[in-house]
């Protein structure tokens, strides 16, 4: 049975989901409320909490050694802070008018209504995964959570063949590569698009491409999936394209994540353009003063554009767990956007990119320059040297930063850290040379690859302003 909100003597905070989002916005809110003041509980419908799936492709590559090593705050030690973490228990429906949600224990088969005084909904995303005759097979696995990411590793130890094929060719598509090289298969990715890494304009993907085939991955681009073959045992056995077959012993779906809200959407909460829950400055869901939502089920405002975008990455989720529970537990907080900064790296092979692509800029309806530069992550006479490649746009005649994308080897990527700060500074190229950026010899050249570029980008903005 459980209490009404008439007979309770505190407020109830209900969380829908226990990983980053979630689980900040739970914790956060009980720093600044006691168990006194604010009785938390949440619901978590897999087995593990607050967990790095940023980290998965890295366990399973062996570079990470132990799966416990990717979970930032167990069950336990947030039922130790005051927080009724709820594990293998689901929401299956939110009751918005009466303040309620049902849940059901996955274990026990129990179902049960709870109140809430305040509700956050940090559901997350799923995968895509498209409905191809054959993606049930044995052996055919995505990497979502923890159990995906056990459950391929479980495959890899056992399987005899040495064939994988990855589809798709995104941030984990690539990481999914590299960890199979790691572990000693031959890798075919499979990707539609006409290059890897379509958050990248074609011609650095393109960048791409020629490195992931210098370390023996095998590249199909502009090859659309149309089943997956299985042998007589029932288990993958290879992959076909309207033009091809590729064997294979094992599968990995990298296609990317749209946002869960199923319930959300059923609730009639309001939803954007890409399916994701929006919410004001402070996380709050529109129109509701009593919910709030964050993670990789929301959509943020892209402070280039000025448009909606959803982008599931662990950092925007703890940071509106941050902001939730800050709200939540009476203090104030926003998240006013993002840039759109993301890393990645195949092998040795560093990819970065923040802002906007050419077809954002586009897109959005905004005339710009796009210079591309050759530099090195050193100054050019230190051991080992390395050529980056750095694409920067800038807006047509205002010099404004749009975005920046870099290719290159140790020490690229996290430039990018440069340009996604000018980003949200608004600044242009033109006042971005003048950036007193760190240097010495084993660091960077006297002029920084970033900075290079942007003197190019400010000649290019100036010729076409003339």
């Amino acid at each position: 049975m459980t209490m009404s909100r008439e007979n309770r003597t505190k407020e109830r905070l209900v969380v829908v989901g226990g990983d980053a989002a979630g689980m900040s916005a739970a914790s956060q809110a009980r720093r600044l409320k006691g168990p006194d003041e604010l009785e938390i509980i949440a619901f978590e419908r897999g087995h593990f909490s607050s967990f790095s799936a940023c980290g998965i492709p890295y366990w399973v590559g062996g570079e990470v050694d132990d799966r416990d090593k990717l979970i930032a705050r167990s069950p336990e030690e947030h039922r130790e802070r005051g927080i009724d973490l709820r594990m293998r228990t689901e929401v299956t429906e939110l009751d918005v008018d009466g303040g309620r949600v049902r849940s059901l224990d996955l274990d026990s088969g129990t179902e049960a209504w709870t109140s809430y005084d305040k509700l956050v909904i940090a559901t997350g995303a799923q995968p895509v995964r498209p409905a191809l005759p054959g993606i049930d097979a044995p052996g055919v696995h995505g990497v979502q959570t923890l159990d995906d990411g056990q459950a391929l590793i479980d495959t890899l130890s056992r399987t005899e063949g040495r064939r994988a094929v990855v589809i798709g060719a995104g941030y984990i598509g690539v990481e999914m590569a590299e960890a199979l090289i790691n572990r000693g298969y031959e890798v075919t990715v499979v990707n539609r698009g006409k290059e890897p890494m379509a958050t990248l304009d074609p011609d650095m993907g393109r960048l791409v491409h020629e490195a992931m085939e210098g370390m023996d991955i095998t590249m199909v681009n502009d090859a659309e999936v149309t089943k997956i073959l299985t042998g007589d045992d029932g288990r993958v056995r290879a992959v076909a394209t309207e033009d091809a077959e590729y064997p294979a012993d094992v599968v990995v779906l990298g296609i990317g994540v749209r946002p869960e809200t199923t319930l959300a959407e059923a609730a009639g909460l309001p939803l954007g353009a890409h399916k994701g829950l929006l919410t004001d400055l402070a996380m709050r869901v529109r129109g509701h003063e009593n919910i709030w939502a964050g993670g990789d089920c929301v959509e943020v405002l892209d402070l280039v554009s000025g448009s909606e975008r959803h982008i599931a990455l662990g950092t925007h989720a703890n940071k509106h767990g941050q902001v939730i529970g800050s709200n939540v537990g009476g203090g104030y907080a926003t998240f006013p956007g993002v840039v759109g900064t993301a890393v990645s790296k195949v092998c040795d092979l560093e990819i970065a990119r923040t802002g906007l692509r050419e077809k954002d800029a586009h897109r959005a309806g905004l005339r710009f320059e796009a210079v591309t530069i050759e530099s090195t992550n050193s100054a050019g006479y230190y051991p080992k040297a390395d050529l980056m490649t750095v694409k920067m746009l800038a807006e047509f005649r205002t010099g404004r930063l749009l975005g920046v994308q870099i290719v290159g080897r140790e020490g690229a990527a996290k430039r990018v850290d440069i340009a996604a700060v000018a980003l949200t500074a608004g600044m242009t190229v033109e006042q971005m040379t003048a950036l007193d950026l760190g240097y010495a010899p084993p660091f960077s050249p006297v002029w920084d690859p970033i900075l290079v570029a942007a003197r190019k980008a400010v000649t290019a903005v100036r010729k076409t302003a003339q």
